[in-house]
C-alpha cells in the first residue's frame, strides 16, 4: 500500500494534508464537547440557570456547525484523492498490461488481470478514502479522550486502563484469524471471474451442447466456495463489535457506579461524571472503528500487493535504445540476389522453464514477395511459430530476422507496422467499421479503406450496410458472421501498406471460392507493389487446408514444433509422408490421381533461390526432416 501511495499519491499530497487537518479540527471540537456539556450540567441545570443553559447550548450549536463545515471539506479532499488515485492506478495498470508480452499475460491470466484492475483497485480506493477521512479522527479521538478523562479523575481513569487492553486483546484475536481469509477471498474472486468469462464468451457453445446445468453447477461451486470463506471471515468479524461494545458498556457501568459514589462524597460533580462517560464512550468507540479500519486496510494491503505484482512485472520484450531499421530495396532485376524478408535460424521456443519446445530448431528463409504456407496438425506449433515474427513471443534460442535485421533490434512500433498479423481468432471492438479498420493507420482515407476491403473480399457486405464504413460494430463483432469478422480483420491488417502479412488460419470461416479470391487479390497486390518499384507484399499463410497453402511458393510442414518438410506442393507430396497423408485426407480422388501422375517421376529439386534452410543454402528447397517422410 505504501508503494502505491509513493507512486500515485504525489499530486494529491496537498489533499492528503488538508483533509486530515480539517478532520483534526473536527476532533478537537468533539473533545471539547463533553467539557461544555459538563459546564452546562453544573452551571446551568444544577444551578437552575436558564441563561447558562442557553449560552452553552448556543456554543454547542456553533461548534457543531464549524465541525460539520470542516468535515465537508475533508470529505471532498478524500473523494478527490481516492477517485484520482484510483483513476491513475487503473490507467497505469492498463498501460503496463499492454506492454507485457504474451508470456507475462499467460502467467497472470485474463480473469485475474480483470479482477486486479477492478475489484483490487476499488479496495485501494476505499482504503485511501477512509485513510484521509478516518485515520486521523479515530486514533486521535481515542488518545485525546483518554487523556481528557485522566485529567478529570485519575481513579476513574484506571477503568480505561482495564477496558482498553481487553478490547485490544479481542481485536488481536479476531484479526490474526481474519487476515489469511482476506487473501483467500481475492484468489477465489479470480476463479469466479474466470468461470464468468468462459461462460459468457462461450455462451453459444454452452447452449449448443446443452451444458447450461453444468455451467450453473460450476459457477455455484465457485460462488459457494467464495461465500463459505466470506461467511467464515464474517463470523469471526461479527465477534468484534459485540464484544467490544460489551466491554465498553461494562466500563460505563463501572464509571457510573464509582462516579456516583464520588459525587455523593463531593469529590466529583455530576457534569464531570457525564463528561467522563462521554470520554469513555468516545475512546472505546474509537477503538472499535480503528479495528474496522484495520480490516479495510488489510483487504487493501492484499489488493495493493496484487496490483504491485503487475506493475512491478518487467516486460520480457522491450525495444529500449533500438534504432529504426532501414528497409531493404527491392532487387532491380530478376537476376539480382533475392532480398530476404524473413529468416529463422535454429529458432526454439517453449512456454516456461522446463516445458517441451513448442517450436523446435526451425531454420528457414523467405525471399521478399514470396508466399510461405505453414500446415500441420492441431498443436503442431503453427501459431506459436508465426508469433515469433512480430515478437509477440521471443525465441528462447536461435534468431528470427525480418528484412535482414534481428527482430530484437527493431523498435516494436516499426516492426509491427512492417509486419501485419491477422490472428486466428477474429477480434473486433465496439465502434464502427471505420474505427476498426484504422487501427494501423488513423489517417487512412476512405479510398484506402475500400481498397483494403476489396482485397479482403469484404466490400460487398459493407456496401450493403446503410451506413457503409460508419456502420456500428458491437463488442466482439457479434453483429457480424464469423466469415465477415475474419474478412474485416484481414482488411484491418492490409490498411497501412504492410510489407509482411501473416494470416494465422484467418480464413477458416471462408468458403473455398472466397478463400481463393482473397489469395488471388493478395498476390496481385504484391505484384503491383513490385511493378511500381516498391517492396512486394510477402505473405505467410497458416492453415489446415491444403487448398489454401498448395499454391504457396514454399510450404512448411510442422509436426510437434519441428519442420517435417519444406518445399513446394508437388515436391512435398512426393517426398513427405505427413504432407501426403494430409493431402489424401482432404483432396478429391481426381486431384489425387492427377497429383500422382504429375509426381510419378522422381521429384526435381527446386532451385536454391526459393525457400531453403538457412543453414544449408545449397540444399534443395524440398526437404523432409522427419524419418519416414
Amino acid at each position: 500500500m505504501i508503494e502505491l501511495l509513493r507512486r500515485f499519491g504525489g499530486k494529491f499530497r496537498r489533499y492528503m494534508v488538508i483533509g486530515p487537518a480539517c478532520k483534526l479540527i473536527e476532533v478537537i471540537f468533539d473533545l471539547l464537547t463533553p467539557l461544555v456539556i459538563a459546564q452546562m450540567i453544573d452551571k446551568g441545570i444544577g444551578a437552575h440557570d436558564v441563561n447558562a443553559v442557553i449560552h452553552y447550548g448556543m456554543l454547542l450549536a456553533a461548534m457543531a456547525v464549524i465541525g460539520i463545515s470542516f468535515t465537508l471539506v475533508c470529505q471532498k479532499m478524500a473523494a478527490l484523492t481516492s477517485q484520482g488515485m484510483g483513476t491513475d492506478i487503473r490507467g497505469a495498470l492498463h498501460q503496463h498490461i499492454n506492454k507485457l508480452s504474451y508470456a507475462e499475460l499467460d502467467r497472470f491470466g485474463t480473469p485475474s488481470l480483470i479482477t486486479r484492475i477492478t475489484n483490487d483497485v476499488n479496495q485501494v480506493q476505499l482504503a485511501v478514502a477512509l485513510g484521509v477521512r478516518m485515520l486521523i479522527r479515530w486514533p486521535f479521538l481515542a488518545v485525546g479522550s483518554m487523556c481528557a478523562a485522566l485529567a478529570i479523575d485519575l481513579k476513574l481513569g484506571m477503568i480505561f486502563l482495564i477496558c482498553t487492553p481487553a478490547i485490544g486483546l479481542v481485536f488481536w484475536f479476531v484479526m490474526a484469524r481474519c487476515i489469511p481469509y482476506y487473501r483467500q477471498l481475492q484468489t477465489k474472486l479470480d476463479r469466479i471471474a474466470l468461470i464468468c468469462r468462459e461462460g459468457l464468451s462461450g455462451a453459444r457453445v454452452v447452449r449448443a451442447f446443452v451444458r447450461e446445468d453444468h455451467e450453473r453447477e460450476r459457477f455455484a461451486q465457485a460462488a459457494d466456495d467464495q461465500a463459505n470463506t466470506a461467511i467464515a471471515v464474517g463470523k469471526l468479524s461479527s465477534i468484534l463489535n459485540p464484544v467490544t461494545f460489551l466491554v465498553m458498556n461494562l466500563g460505563v457501568c463501572a464509571i457510573l457506579w464509582v462516579g456516583g459514589i464520588q459525587v455523593n462524597v463531593g469529590e466529583l460533580t455530576q457534569g464531570q461524571v457525564m463528561a467522563f462517560v462521554n470520554y469513555m464512550t468516545q475512546t472505546l468507540t474509537s477503538i472499535v472503528y480503528v479495528a474496522n479500519l484495520v480490516v479495510v486496510f488489510t483487504k487493501a494491503s492484499a489488493s495493493a500487493s496484487r496490483i504491485n505484482e503487475v506493475l512491478n512485472c518487467v516486460p520480457s520484450i522491450t525495444d529500449e535504445n533500438n534504432e529504426p531499421v532501414a528497409l531493404p530495396q527491392a532487387p532491380a532485376t530478376d537476376v539480382d540476389a533475392p532480398v530476404s524478408a524473413l529468416s529463422l535460424s535454429h529458432a526454439n521456443f517453449s512456454f516456461g522453464t522446463g516445458a517441451a519446445n513448442a517450436v523446435n530448431d526451425v531454420t528457414l528463409e523467405l525471399p521478399l514477395g514470396k508466399t510461405l504456407g505453414i500446415i500441420g496438425g492441431t498443436g503442431s506449433g503453427k501459431s506459436t511459430l508465426v508469433s515469433l515474427i512480430p515478437r509477440l513471443y521471443d525465441a528462447s534460442t536461435g534468431s528470427v530476422s525480418v528484412m535482414g535485421a534481428d527482430v530484437r533490434t527493431w523498435p516494436l512500433d516499426q516492426l509491427r507496422r512492417v509486419v501485419a498479423t491477422v490472428p486466428q481468432r477474429a477480434s473486433l471492438v465496439s465502434g464502427t467499421i471505420r474505427s476498426n479498420l484504422t487501427w494501423r493507420d488513423e489517417a487512412a482515407t476512405d479510398e484506402e479503406l475500400w481498397a483494403a476491403l476489396d482485397m479482403a473480399q469484404a466490400s460487398e457486405f459493407v456496401r450493403n450496410k446503410p451506413q457503409g464504413l460508419d456502420a456500428p460494430v458491437e463488442a466482439g463483432g457479434k453483429n457480424f458472421s464469423g466469415g465477415q469478422r475474419q474478412r474485416l480483420t484481414i482488411a484491418r491488417a492490409l490498411v497501412g501498406s504492410p510489407q509482411i502479412l501473416i494470416m494465422d488460419d484467418s480464413a477458416s470461416a471462408l468458403d473455398f471460392k472466397t478463400d481463393a479470391a482473397l489469395r488471388h487479390a493478395i498476390r496481385e497486390r504484391s505484384m503491383r507493389g513490385a511493378a511500381k518499384g516498391g517492396l512486394p507484399l510477402t505473405t505467410v499463410i497458416v492453415s489446415q487446408r491444403v487448398s489454401t497453402v498448395r499454391d504457396a511458393d514454399v510450404i512448411c510442414v510442422l509436426d510437434h514444433g519441428s519442420v517435417a518438410g519444406l518445399g513446394t506442393h508437388d515436391e512435398l507430396y512426393a517426398t513427405c509422408r505427413l504432407y501426403r497423408e494430409i493431402c489424401q485426407s482432404q483432396l478429391r480422388r481426381e486431384e489425387l490421381e492427377g497429383q500422382r501422375g504429375s509426381t510419378a517421376p522422381a521429384p526435381t529439386p527446386a532451385p536454391a533461390s526459393t525457400l531453403s534452410p538457412a543453414s544449408a543454402p545449397a540444399a534443395p528447397a524440398s526437404t523432409c526432416a522427419k524419418e519416414g517422410c
